[in-house]
Order: structure tokens, then sequence, then C-alpha cells
């Protein structure tokens, strides 16, 4: 099968076609892990979530609307599959500390370490820290919809936010300094 467009695979899929489903799966396979990897504990993980989003993503595919982008819909289908899977192992103390922190300083660790560096400290970050993290930062959601969408405060939200930019600073200096 030779399908080069979304809505060709998509079709595809709708008649169970084996060969369909595995070059959609093909096709955003690492868009997805990009999207789980960062709310994974490790690389097994992340597998493991992208599986069951694309599982889930097989089973709804009759409701796509086939007018509008796949890559948001699927991306959509990835984060609420993560954030369920997290729900169920999600901390349930939180508390507010009053640490302040330096952007200056962050920036520096930041800037002197790579990418994968980065995501292997972000995955050590407890699934609430990490839910929150990524999807303020990366996702760009506001406090009030992570709130709604972890079924946590909005105030919850911040100080998780908050506690996971601490800790992974910590983490990201020790690294740093191991390495020096």
């Amino acid at each position: 099968m030779n399908a080069t467009s979304d809505i060709d695979l998509i079709n595809s899929c709708l008649t169970n076609s084996r060969q369909g489903q595995k070059l959609l799966y093909k096709r955003y396979y690492s868009y997805g892990m990009s999207i789980t990897i960062r709310y994974s504990k490790d690389k097994d993980d992340a597998q493991w979530l992208l599986n069951q989003a694309f599982m889930k993503v097989f089973s709804n595919l009759g409701k796509f609307d086939t007018q509008k982008q796949f890559k948001p819909w699927l991306r959509r289908i990835i984060i609420n599959t993560v954030l369920s899977a997290n729900e169920k192992v999600k901390d349930k103390h939180i508390s507010i500390d009053d640490i302040e922190y330096s952007n200056e300083e962050e920036e520096d660790i930041i800037s002197k370490l790579n990418y994968q560096q980065i995501i292997d400290q972000i995955q050590q970050l407890t699934p609430s820290y990490r839910s929150v993290l990524n999807l303020y930062i990366v996702e760009g959601f506001k406090h009030h919809e992570i709130a709604e969408k972890l079924g946590i405060s909005e105030g919850a939200s911040k100080s998780n936010l908050f506690k996971a930019k601490q800790m992974l600073k910590k983490r990201l200096k020790n690294k740093l300094d191991i390495e020096r």
C-alpha cells in the first residue's frame, strides 16, 4: 500500500487494514514518542503509553472529522492517555514552598546540557510534577486548564509547577557539577 496522505491512511484504517494501521503508526511514531517521553519515567514507559494512545486512536478513528488536521487530534489523544495513566499514580500531598530562584541561573544550567540530559532529568520527576511541567511549559496550557484536566486546584497546579522547576533545576545543576 502506498498511501500518500493522512486521509488515505485513515480511510485504509477504517476498513481495518493492518497495513494502513502500520503505516499510520510508523508515520506518527516519532511525533508521538516526542510527546510521551516528556511525561514518562523512561523510554519503555513512553512506548507503552504511545501504544495505549494508538489503540485509542484506532478504536475512535471513526469519530475523527476528516475536515480537520489529524496531528492535533492525535496529540490530544496522546496527552489524555498519558494524563489518565499518570492520574493513577499521582501524588496526593501538595504543599507550597517559598523558595526563590533566578531565571538567569536556570538558563545558564540548561544551556550547558543537551536535550537528552534534560529529558532524562524531567523523567525523574514525580508523575504529577512532570505532567504539570509539560502541560504548562511544553503544551502551553494555563493553570486553570491544567487544574481541570488533572482534577486538582489551580493553586496545586502552580505549586506543582514551581516545585517541578525547583527539582529540575537542582537535578540539572547536580548533573552539570558531576560532569565537570
